[in-house]
């Protein structure tokens, strides 16, 4: 496609069925701090209520997977490295998906503009507002919602980000997908804290990607050890998946790995003053979570690495971010490797 998109699906805005099954998620506690997940109430799940005049949402599939990331589980199973996952490791997603989603919207409005009599009113989404990207984008035959919560494609797995234009205009709407997972349960079987608590529920408050990103406060320890190597997401459950053996690597030039984010050592990142995360991460979704909880989460990994001399350098050397969270997850890491 002209803007790169890899693909585009439209649906209409009925998610009643999702309705009931996200307020008892919600009633369950499962979104954890993430609060802005229950503050909108039904807009979620009601998109002319967040945009009036919604009549159609035209969902868009970017594919993400960098070359050789499936070399992950190299960088898994080497606990002197830093694991990040696969969608950080370039430039941040939201900024690339919304320009691509705003020149549609323009190539759109150009030709409605032949049109007379018509107001064509739109508003673009990036993971950005209250939207249920899954469900619509599954209602737009892009694919069926995984038992892990993710968009699945058949051919193409799950590497992707996707973005939504809310509009007024009334074009045709596609045919939802079927669910091809069937009896398949190898992202619940894998999930290294066992958040996938049921067949399409994520208890959040369990969840890697949770832990080290939207947590901001202390991660509890039960979890800690569990979180090994991994210090900004989780993509054990797509590794694992049987259906991302189709995906594809991206087109995306924006998506290429920056910075050697791919292969680095916990021990080159905790070293990192705040001027060099700063400069390393800068438009990329990581810089968002801060410098503080760059380090609290790379002192779990150093936690959970071998016990050597240069760990334990690392670990007693002083830091420039002297915050109370900070200094309780190196004390822990610390005491890991007093064992």
């Amino acid at each position: 496609m002209a803007l790169g998109f890899d693909q585009i699906g439209i649906t209409d805005t009925n998610l009643q069925a999702e309705e009931a099954y996200h307020q008892a998620w919600i009633a369950k506690g499962f979104h954890g701090e993430m609060d802005y997940m229950a503050k909108h109430g039904v807009k979620r799940t009601r998109p002319a209520e967040l945009v009036p005049n919604t009549l159609r949402v035209i969902s868009a599939r970017l594919d993400y997977l960098p070359p050789n990331a499936l070399a992950s589980q190299q960088v898994l199973q080497d606990n002197s490295k830093a694991f990040i996952s696969r969608y950080a490791l370039a430039r941040d997603y939201h900024k690339v998906m919304r320009n691509k989603l705003q020149k549609l919207s323009e190539k759109i409005q150009s030709s409605i503009n032949q049109t007379e009599g018509f107001n064509f009113e739109h508003r673009v989404f990036t993971d950005s507002a209250p939207v249920l990207e899954v469900a619509l984008a599954e209602k737009a035959g892009m694919g069926w919602r995984g038992k892990h919560t993710l968009l699945l494609n058949k051919d193409h797995g799950s590497w992707f980000f996707l973005g939504e234009i809310y509009t007024n205009l009334p074009l045709p709407i596609d045919k939802p997908s079927n669910n091809h997972c069937g009896t398949c349960s190898s992202c619940m079987e894998v999930c290294p804290t066992q958040a996938i608590v049921a067949p399409y529920q994520v208890d959040a408050r369990r969840c890697i990607s949770y832990l080290t990103i939207e947590l901001k406060d202390s991660i509890p320890i039960e979890f800690r050890s569990l979180i090994g190597n991994r210090v900004y997401g989780c993509d054990d459950c797509q590794l694992h998946c049987p259906w991302n053996k189709f995906a594809e690597i991206s087109r995306e030039p924006d998506f290429a790995i920056k910075n050697g984010l791919d292969d680095i050592s916990l021990i080159d990142c905790f070293s990192w003053s705040e001027d060099t995360f700063k400069t390393k991460l800068a438009g990329s979704a990581i810089y968002r979570i801060g410098y503080t909880q760059w380090l609290r989460n790379i002192a779990i990994g150093l936690g959970n690495a071998d016990t050597t001399p240069e760990v334990i350098a690392a670990l007693q050397a002083p830091v420039n971010d002297d915050t109370a969270i900070l200094r309780e997850h190196i004390t822990w890491a610390l005491a890991q490797h007093q064992n």
